[in-house]
């Protein structure tokens, strides 16, 4: 790394640093801890509410009549796909831009993924989508709102109503956000949702399912674990529905915690609030990361509205040596940004040419080139619009020493650095 680099001002800020748990929740989480009735269920009685307070405020909050919460955002999504009887075998369609749980659950569930192209502003490739569904025969679409990117829903419902796709969508990192005024993880048959750290929501790991459908939601009661104390769940169907499915619903063991609950009920009460401001720092860095040529956000129509806990930009004309230098340098002045073009799967950051499990895909060459070039930076809640201000100037000036490398101008990039500062 140049010399030159100490010169310059560095990111102070741990981009994995999440906001406090706040104080109601930890209050309660001692309670819990002190009375060592961590289980959701009560033997002796519906004493241990905050699972099922928690999953009826959810519903409420989101706009859909039930919500079961479990153990992972991951594990959601699996029962999406057993409620909808997938079988050993099917394909099941899933957009290329996604964490390897979305198509993890899918061979949990002992289907076959069938991966989307994606475009170049990181959604579901429409053409793709259709081509796909008719030359696999699939009835089922697990579309992932990655990142909080919103597709065309209406076209996206339109093509699933014309070929009799079921929808199931992932919303681990979509809540808050709407399509036409719509919320999301409304347009499909169900929807999963994540509370593990670094969503929306932190439980450390938990994740929610929402539907509609009254014996859908009594499976899912039955196969989160309910046992026979189902009749502690506020958010849900009557006894007689959950009477049709409990001899024929085995128990996955899926449940959350009474702990995690506690964690999490003051936090919806704050989503609000904190949406805004994780959007605030998502659109003060976009726009300073617009200022270079070399940078690439995606087009968002105005009918989306979106919820960020974190920033996407591509970079063009860069190979893969650049970006490497590029990602190097923002790191040595502390901002570390994921990359999705990477040979190996590094952290929480994979693409589909990483998922062997998945089975051949084709080329998915319109995929592996916007992902070739795809950088992702965590933004913390607690991030001033300072940081916001200096991490964009960080990418600016990385992208102006790799550009400075490329055609021999030396320190080019420093220099137009300080000048940038000094303005």
């Amino acid at each position: 790394m140049s010399s030159d680099i100490a010169s310059l001002p560095r990111l102070t800020r741990d981009l994995t640093e999440p906001e406090p748990i706040p104080e109601a929740g930890i209050a309660r989480a001692n309670e819990l801890m002190r009375s060592g009735r961590l289980f959701r269920y009560g033997e002796m009685g519906a004493d241990q509410l905050d699972v099922s307070m928690l999953e009826q405020e959810f519903a409420g909050f989101v706009g859909r009549r039930y919500c079961v919460a479990v153990n992972s955002g991951g594990g959601a999504l699996f029962l999406a796909l057993t409620l909808l009887d997938v079988r050993p075998g099917d394909p099941v369609l899933v957009n290329g831009f996604t964490l390897a749980p979305v198509p993890g659950a899918i061979v949990h569930a002992g289907a076959r993924p069938v991966i989307v192209e994606i475009g170049p502003d990181y959604v579901i490739d429409l053409d793709d989508l259709k081509a796909k569904a008719k030359a696999t025969g699939t009835r089922v679409l697990m579309l992932s709102h990655m990142r909080g990117h919103v597709a065309d829903m209406d076209a996206v419902v339109a093509i699933c109503s014309e070929l009799g796709l079921r929808l199931i969508e992932d919303c681990a990192h979509s809540l808050c956000a709407s399509w036409r005024g719509k919320t999301i993880g409304t347009f499909g048959e169900a929807a999963g949702f994540s509370a593990q750290t670094y969503k929306h929501l932190n439980a450390g790991e938990g994740g929610f399912l929402v539907l509609d459908d009254p014996d859908m939601a009594a499976r899912a009661i039955l196969h989160s674990g309910s046992y026979m104390l189902h009749d502690q769940h506020l958010s849900s169907p009557g006894a007689d529905v959950l009477a049709r499915h409990a001899g024929t619903t085995p128990n996955f063991s899926m449940r959350m915690t009474a702990l995690a609950a506690a964690l999490l009920r003051p936090q919806l009460h704050e989503l609000p609030r904190r949406a805004a401001r994780w959007n605030a720092i998502h659109d003060r860095i976009a726009a300073g990361l617009a200022r270079s040529q070399a940078v690439r956000l995606p087009f968002r129509r105005d009918d989306e509205r979106y919820s960020a806990t974190s920033v996407q930009f591509s970079l063009v004309g860069f190979d893969t040596a650049e970006i490497a230098a590029f990602l190097a340098r923002t790191r040595a002045r502390g901002l570390p940004i994921k990359w999705f073009g990477a040979d190996a799967q590094t952290g929480f950051t994979s693409a589909p040419r990483h998922w062997a499990y998945a089975g051949e895909q084709g080329e998915l060459a319109e995929t592996h080139a916007v992902l070739a070039g795809l950088c992702d930076i965590r933004t913390p809640v607690s991030m001033t619009d300072g940081e916001c201000d200096l991490a964009a100037e960080i990418v600016r000036e990385a992208i102006q020493s790799v550009i400075s490398a490329r055609t021999g101008t030396g320190e080019t990039g420093a220099a137009d650095a300080r000048q940038s500062l000094a303005s």
